[in-house]
């Protein structure tokens, strides 16, 4: 809990904390969990019911910690229309048990699809072979 007060002081002159405060606790502790959720609320005088709205609504908090490497994969219209659907069991074989392939809707670089995202690292113009050789190198 002195992480998360720590967290919550950094951001107690901003206006809407909520969000930086989250994406700090997450980054911090790999996870929002109910313990979390409950003692930003007290901080900041919210209930918990409306932590809990922010952290279920956007799909970067998760409840529990992950350690496995992250590979976001954009399936927006963009990208479908230029195959990432197809490639998807690909990925998904390559990923196996080892690696968390989570869908985006938009990596901001729609004319250059498809596209992924590991770490801060963006990739673009990705067939079959280079998406599941991203896979199983992250």
């Amino acid at each position: 809990m002195d992480r998360i007060d720590a967290i919550v002081a950094r951001h107690a002159d901003r206006e809407g904390p909520l969000l930086p405060i989250l994406h700090d606790v997450q980054a911090e502790l790999g996870a929002v969990d109910t313990a979390a959720e409950t003692r930003i609320a007290h901080l900041l005088n919210l209930t918990r019911a409306e932590v809990h709205g922010v952290v279920s609504f956007y799909h970067d908090f998760r409840a529990e910690a992950d350690s496995r490497p992250v590979v976001q994969v954009c399936r927006a219209e963009a990208c479908q229309a230029r195959g990432i659907e197809a490639m998807m069991p690909a990925v998904a074989a390559a990923a196996g048990d080892r690696v968390r392939v989570e869908t985006v809707y938009c990596l901001g670089l729609c004319s250059v699809g498809p596209n992924a995202r590991i770490g801060d690292d963006l990739h673009a113009r990705l067939d079959e072979g280079a998406l599941t050789k991203l896979v199983e190198r992250a």
